[in-house]
């Protein structure tokens, strides 16, 4: 089984390792593609984003490791674009979109900070209504493809990340139902593909992947393939759960691309 990871972070942003190292860990796992997703720079200050000045080194450093690497590993540029981010994604090989935040009363919201600031932004921002959080969350996710054109869709339903720590969130209730299903068929209508994630379970943070499986069985009706990331932060879990997420595709019969190519073989980059 070829194993592939779009959402790769480095030292440019959040992750824990240099591009390089990555690519080196990639190589070493066996595997046969690797794309790197920066964080986007974000229009107020943030720690885990690309910072604007740190760009350009970042794609001459990924051009210099897809020559140096290729013969081993193919490489490829990517971003993953923040809803709120406003610079340009022309020119890459391919754009994560993903949303992190919900814009209320003039603040931005982190939703992926922690369990206790998940629930004082519901408490403080919603009078604890964490229907009406999610409901808010799944109207941007809405609108995500329109903001960013991106390619791939990331954590559909990260509003849950500490739903195991923490159930705030009942995902069982017919207006999270509703919020949740409304975003995916509204995605379903544009050339983006869904991820299947695994980086909140190297962390620690589920058990399971996103989207949560209902989710995941709507998608999958509409026969729109896949794609399985690991949202690496570190060479240790460039392919967590990987080969375990398509094999469990394969066992359902569920589509998921075997080569980005798939995706972009139309688009024009400039890298």
């Amino acid at each position: 089984m070829k194993i592939t990871n779009y959402h790769t972070h480095t030292t440019f942003c959040d992750g824990k390792n240099t591009a390089e190292e990555m690519v080196l860990s990639a190589i070493k796992k066996g595997m046969a593609e690797i794309g790197f997703s920066v964080h986007s720079p974000l229009p107020f200050p943030e720690k885990w984003d690309i910072k604007k000045e740190k760009m350009p080194e970042y794609i001459s450093t990924l051009k210099a490791l897809k020559e140096k690497y290729k013969d081993q590993i193919k490489i490829y540029i990517g971003i993953e674009q923040d809803y709120y981010s406003e610079g340009s994604t022309e020119g890459f090989d391919y754009v994560i979109g993903a949303v992190h935040y919900i814009l209320k009363d003039g603040k931005y919201l982190p939703l992926d900070l922690s369990a206790q600031a998940t629930k004082e932004n519901i408490d403080k921002h919603y009078d604890g209504d964490a229907l009406s959080y999610c409901e808010d969350y799944y109207k941007i996710v809405e609108d995500l493809y329109n903001r960013t054109k991106c390619d791939i869709i990331a954590h559909f339903d990260l509003v849950t990340k500490f739903n195991e720590r923490l159930p705030l969130i009942d995902t069982g209730n017919s207006r999270y139902k509703k919020a949740s299903e409304n975003a995916v068929y509204e995605l379903l209508k544009t050339p983006a593909i869904f991820e299947i994630n695994t980086g909140a379970i190297s962390r620690g943070y589920r058990t399971t992947p996103y989207p949560a499986d209902c989710l995941l069985d709507l998608i999958a009706e509409s026969e729109k393939p896949f794609v399985v990331n690991s949202d690496s932060h570190s060479i240790d879990t460039v392919d967590f759960g990987i080969q375990k997420a398509m094999l469990e595709l394969d066992i359902c019969g569920y589509k998921y691309i075997k080569s980005l190519d798939e995706i972009i073989k139309n688009k024009k980059t400039a890298f």
